[in-house]
């Protein structure tokens, strides 16, 4: 870029949970999709880290938004508003004047035109001037180091916070795609409801997803056994303290309803496939992306239900992310992009 370059690139992975953006071919903001507004105002108080340290611990003059539900926006004025503060967080220095932006933003391939023309709209006002779109299992699929434009059958599985996107991908589109809003959100919810009803603990949506992290398993027997986790929580009878140690199994037998449901999907996608694309799928073996696929056990329990090879990406959290920053450098080649 020239000393007198007018238009700033940017790349932005917008996620239920945490939003990545890459300005030449570095990871410049990534943050979770939180923001903290004052509630009589709209004025911004925070994005990001900042917000999210304050979500959950709010008093009545100050909200936490999370603009995504379900990989679409569901505040409007919110996610505009996460987004400008994240480009300017990626902007760095104070300018003396706003670059035009070229945004590639990824979306869930199920996502309606509505739901495209809302992104659209968010990234136009918040500066955007040419903007383009890619569905996320293709960014994914190109930041796993996939060749998207061969003639060869591919299937990636991308589990974000609020959706699953599951896409055979060969030729440079997309042959046959899932798309289910079952994903992390919905297993740290099973935590919450789990907690409540056997432990008879009330546990807030941080505390799950810690829980989640530190003792989440996809298998009731590991390898690699991590130390029970204690959580504290106020009892729901008695409103006294109580301290209740978690072990993996337990977490295992509570999330196994809704991974099954990924299972289902991921077959549903493999019935769906022409059956050269199937055998090629089934020598390559499918790609497991997104935040969800550090699960422990996930790709082992996958494995035995489908006579699959399945591989982790490299850094599953940010294979949406990578994918996105090589599609910007390649808008003339890819022509799967949506203008």
């Amino acid at each position: 870029m020239g000393l007198f370059s007018f238009t700033q690139e940017v790349a932005i992975d917008l996620g239920t949970a945490n939003t990545v953006i890459t300005c030449n071919d570095k990871m410049v903001v990534d943050e979770p999709s939180v923001i903290a507004l004052d509630a009589r105002s709209d004025k911004v108080l925070a994005v990001g880290k900042v917000a999210r340290e304050m979500y959950e611990k709010t008093h009545p003059n100050i909200r936490t938004v999370r603009p995504l539900r379900e990989g679409v926006i569901a505040d409007f004025y919110a996610a505009e508003q996460m987004i400008r503060g994240f480009i300017k967080m990626a902007s760095g220095r104070k300018r003396w004047f706003a670059p035009s932006l070229r945004m590639v933003i990824g979306i869930p391939s199920g996502s309606t035109e509505v739901e495209i023309r809302a992104v659209r709209d968010s990234a136009e006002h918040a500066g955007g001037r040419d903007v383009y779109m890619v569905f996320e299992p293709m960014a994914a699929a190109i930041g796993v180091g996939i060749d998207v434009l061969a003639p060869e059958g591919n299937m990636i599985v991308d589990i974000g916070g609020g959706t699953t996107e599951i896409a055979v991908i060969s030729l440079g589109g997309i042959v046959s795609n899932k798309s289910i809003r079952m994903a992390g959100d919905d297993l740290t919810a099973d935590i919450v409801e789990y907690m409540r009803r056997q432990h008879n603990v009330k546990v807030s949506e941080r505390m799950a997803e810690r829980i989640k992290i530190n003792v989440g398993s996809a298998l009731t027997v590991l390898e690699d056994t991590p130390e029970d986790y204690v959580v504290h929580g106020p009892n729901q009878m008695t409103a006294l303290p109580m301290e209740v140690p978690v072990s993996y199994q337990e977490i295992a037998h509570c999330l196994d309803k809704s991974i099954s449901k990924i299972e289902a999907a991921i077959l549903s996608a493999l019935e769906q496939t022409p059956p050269e694309l199937y055998a090629d799928i089934v020598k390559n073996g499918i790609y497991l992306a997104g935040g969800g696929a550090m699960l422990r056990g996930l790709d082992k329990r996958l494995r035995n239900k489908m006579n699959i090879q399945f591989h982790i990406a490299e850094d599953p959290l940010h294979a949406v992310a990578k994918g996105t920053g090589v599609a910007l450098k390649n808008i003339e080649k890819f022509n799967f992009l949506i203008r």
